[in-house]
This record gives C-alpha cells, structure tokens and sequence, in this order.
C-alpha cells in the first residue's frame, strides 16, 4: 500500500471532496430517505477506508453488501456515473472481507458469554423493568461472589433458579429477591431463545482483535455482519451492536488522535438504538461515542432523519452526507428544516430547499477540516464504488468464509464447566447427602424440596464437561463507565 492519502474522496462537486484520514476518527452520519442511496455512501466510504488501510465493521441489513469482495463493473448505472464525474482514473477492484454471523449461517458465529454482555445491556433487550434489572444484578453479583460463570443462557437460568429457591438466604446480604421478577426474567430468556439469540450466548467468544486486521496488500479487512434476520428482532441487534462498541471502548487503549483510525464502526438503523432507551442508556451511549474517539474508533451512524439521534450524540458528528428528505406533511417540513440547520450554511445555498430536491446518490456533504471545524455544506455526487453491486452467491460467500484465515475457530463450540454444571454437582451432593437424624424432612422447611427442584431442572439439560478452573468472570460492557473493571 502507498502512501496515506490527504483525503478519502466520497463525493464531487465543484471539486473533490475527501475525509481527511486523522479527522474520521470524530465521527460521522448518514441520512437520508429509504431509496436515496445511503448504501451506496455506506459502501464507497468503506472502501475508502479500507483502502487506507484502516479495518471496517458494518451490518448488513438489506443482505446487499457482500458483494465488497468482487470487482465491479457489472451495474450500467455506475459506469455512467463514472463517465458523468469524468474518473478517468477509476478501476474496479474487490476489498478483503469478513463475514459474521450471529446464527453462524452467512458467515463465521459472533459470540460473547452472558457475563460480558452484563446485566444492564441483557435487561435491555429482555425489555425489564428497573425492579426487574435490579434483581437480575443481583443474580450476576450472587454469580461473581460464588464464582460461578456465567457463559451461555443455561447458565443464567439455572442461576436464575438457584437465587430464586434460596431466596431467604441471601435476604440479608444482597436485600429481598421478588419471585415474580425472577419469573418475568425467566420469560424473558425463553422469548429470546425463541428468537435464536441462545446461539449469541456462549464460547468461544468474539476475540475483538479479529476485527482490526489488514491483509497483505494493507488493505482494511471489511467486517460485514449479517443482519437481515437479526433486525427481525430491533432491540437484539441493537443491543447486540451496542455491546461491540461498549467493548471496543473498554479493551483497546487511548491513542489520541492517530494518522487515521484503527477501526471504524457503522451503525445502520441507528435509531433502534435509542427507541424507547431508558436515559442511562442513552447517557452511557452519548458518553462512549464521546471517549471512543481516543481509542481511534470512529463511529459513524446511518439512519434516515438526523433528529433521529439525541442532540448530544448528533453533535459528535463531525463528518456528513445527507440524502434527499421527504416533505410532504408540516411535521416533514418543520425535520427538513431542523435537518438543515445542522450543516454550517453555504449563503449561496438553501439548504432546506435543497434536501428535498436531491437526487438518488447526490447528497449534501459537510466534512471537517484540518483543524477539525465543519466546511461549508456542498451539494454534490457521491463517488461510485468499485466493487460489486450484485450480492454473492451462496457458493461465492462459502469460498470466503472458507477462505479466511479465521475459518474453523469460531465453528467449534466449547462448553466447559460453569454455573450450569456446578449447581448441578451441589444439587445432587445435596440430594445424596445422608439427612441429620434430628432433622425433618418436612414442606415448612422447604430445603429438601428446593433440592429436588434444582436436581430436577439440572438432570434435564446437557452433560456436564470436564472442569477447568481459575477463570473468573469477566463482565465487560460498559464496564469502566459504571465503575467495575475487567478481571
């Protein structure tokens, strides 16, 4: 790979207009209407940056964006584009890419263990009250003191069971454990297995050093997660998208402002992340996206209205493409005209006029400087990509993933030893354990029959695997933030 460039060319107008690499580390936005074009911005800053060499995650939603790793050239639409901006110098080329997948169907499995994903993010998308993501806590903090790990959701119901049973026990130290918040918990995990989120669950667990390779052109490895069958459940994929982040944030170190970014994350969809957010979470997500930028992650989000996002995270975004908005109703008129008034004016330009009237792939393009202040809004055409627009076909995915040099790590599933199987061990210690004679075993005391239910629910699960000992938990998301710190 040559030389960095000054700027990463997304657009032209009058001139070119380019990222300047050690300024896309402060963040960005895509907006604009469904059908405007945001995919393609989202794949030409990709490639962007990828060919600077810096690495790239993004989801893929509408599933057409793996075709990244094939050249272009294919669509007639991009070739008069190409003619129409008179790039004489553009060739197509395919990037290296990566692909995951939580269902471990469309690429390699994404995985974290329950401990990491932590109870604030997993009360989340169990959509629990603040009763009930107070019990939960406790339940993670029972597991913590006990030692018990909790790795995948089997774990975490029979920890949810155990507390429950016992609940007079840990009265004293930990406070009352109410019996329908363990219940409604308990609810809550059986939808999400449903959903096939049980297979996020589980080791081993996404290594995030994964996700900032290059290859051996230095070229930026493009993450592409799919995400057409996790979007059908928002608050997971969220969820799911904000854990990254919140682990990026917590495990890479600062690095101030570097040349360009050691990685840059896209958010598409982005306001799942806020709907119906309770305010710490949006407070913990404003404060991220804000430090994040000195551990060189840049975050840009991709949605269809800017207002989408709360003020104090749209003021983060220093770099922006707005595609053309819809005013047909006065609360459209009133989001155009407030879209509008994020962009530092042009005099010679009415920019609320101009939302509206842009054309599929031409965008209104403010990027910052090099002293980090926003440049006059421009309206112009966002650079065609150079890789292909037609998604893989099943056998072209199978050859990358197959390909990659990750291939077979994150297919083997591990399941050692922890909560699950050394409940299991207490409950039938318990039940094979000759009874005092002085003791009765009677319903008042409750103990006997809190063994067999514990022996009933563990002898109807899985084996357990051998033990393997010395791994605390590690509970990771968001956790410098709210205080603890990774062991």
């Amino acid at each position: 790979m040559g030389t960095l460039p000054d700027s990463l060319v997304i657009a032209k107008a009058e001139t070119d207009i380019g990222i300047i690499p050690k300024m896309a580390n402060r963040h960005g936005l895509i907006a604009g209407a469904t059908g405007t074009g945001k995919t393609i911005t989202l794949r030409t800053l990709a490639e962007q940056f990828s060919a600077a060499g810096v690495p790239v995650f993004m989801a893929d939603v509408k599933g057409d964006l793996s075709g990244l790793p094939l050249p272009g050239g294919e669509n007639p639409k991009v070739k008069e584009r190409i003619q129409s901006l008179n790039m004489t110098d553009f060739r197509f080329e395919g990037y290296p890419v990566v692909f995951w997948d939580v269902f471990g169907v469309q690429g390699h499995p994404v995985r974290t263990t329950v401990s990491e994903m932590g109870p604030l993010l997993l009360g989340r998308i169990l959509m629990l009250n603040d009763t009930q993501s107070g019990v939960l806590a406790l339940v993670f903090k029972i597991a913590d003191d006990q030692g018990l790990l909790l790795l995948d959701l089997k774990d975490l119901r029979s920890m949810l069971q155990y507390v429950g049973e016992n609940a007079a026990q840990f009265k004293t130290e930990y406070g009352n454990v109410s019996t329908a918040s363990i219940g409604a918990i308990q609810r809550g995990l059986l939808t999400l297995e449903q959903q096939g989120a049980d297979k996020f669950f589980g080791e081993p667990a996404l290594n995030l050093e994964d996700l900032i390779q290059t290859d051996g052109q230095g070229k930026g490895v493009i993450n592409i997660m799919a995400a057409d069958k996790l979007l059908q459940s928002p608050k997971l994929y969220a969820t799911f998208l904000l854990w990254m982040l919140s682990e990026l944030f917590e495990q890479l170190p600062e690095m101030g402002d570097p040349e360009k970014p050691k990685l840059v994350f896209f958010f598409d969809e982005a306001h799942l992340l806020f709907d119906d957010a309770p305010k710490i979470l949006v407070d913990k997500i404003e404060q991220v996206v804000r430090l994040i930028r000195s551990k060189g992650v840049g975050v840009y989000f991709v949605t269809q209205n800017p207002l989408d996002l709360p003020d104090t995270v749209l003021g983060q975004l220093g770099n922006r493409v707005q595609h053309a908005l819809r005013a047909f109703t006065p609360a459209d008129q009133k989001n155009v005209k407030a879209a509008a008034d994020t962009f530092r004016a042009d005099p010679k330009l009415d920019v609320a006029k101009a939302i509206t009237e842009l054309e599929v792939g031409q965008a209104l393009v403010s990027v910052l400087d090099a002293k980090g202040a926003p440049t006059v809004v421009q309206r112009a055409y966002i650079c065609p990509p150079h890789s292909r627009l037609t998604p893989l076909t099943p056998d072209e995915r199978r050859a990358v993933i197959q390909g990659s040099t990750i291939y077979g790590h994150y297919e083997k599933v591990v399941d050692r030893e922890s909560a699950y199987e050394k409940l299991k061990v207490r409950a039938e210690q318990k039940e094979s354990a000759p009874e005092p004679p002085t003791q009765k075993r009677t319903a008042a005391s409750g103990q006997s029959e809190t063994g067999k239910i514990i022996t009933a629910v563990a002898q109807s699960a899985a084996h357990a695997i051998g033990s393997q000992i010395g791994r605390q938990i590690i509970r990771g998301v968001l956790g410098s933030l709210l205080g603890s710190k990774r062991r």
